[in-house]
């Protein structure tokens, strides 16, 4: 099963921000990033914004338990 997750640290600002998010779903991770997008770096909800979150957004394959 993949996770999906995007990371700030990944893209630097002059805020140096260290948030990481992950989620099972695209939708409800996308949600979480325009929030954060939004509330803490002060961008504009807009399709465009959408868009550029989605394309930062990265897969990862996890364990199964033992």
């Amino acid at each position: 099963m993949a996770r999906k997750f995007i990371d700030c640290r990944e893209y630097p600002s002059e805020m140096n921000c260290t948030v990481s998010m992950s989620a099972d779903s695209e939708a409800e991770l996308l949600e979480a990033a325009v929030q954060h997008a939004v509330s803490v770096h002060g961008h504009t909800d807009t399709p465009e914004l959408r868009e550029a979150l989605r394309g930062m957004f990265r897969e990862v394959e996890l364990k199964k338990a033992a």
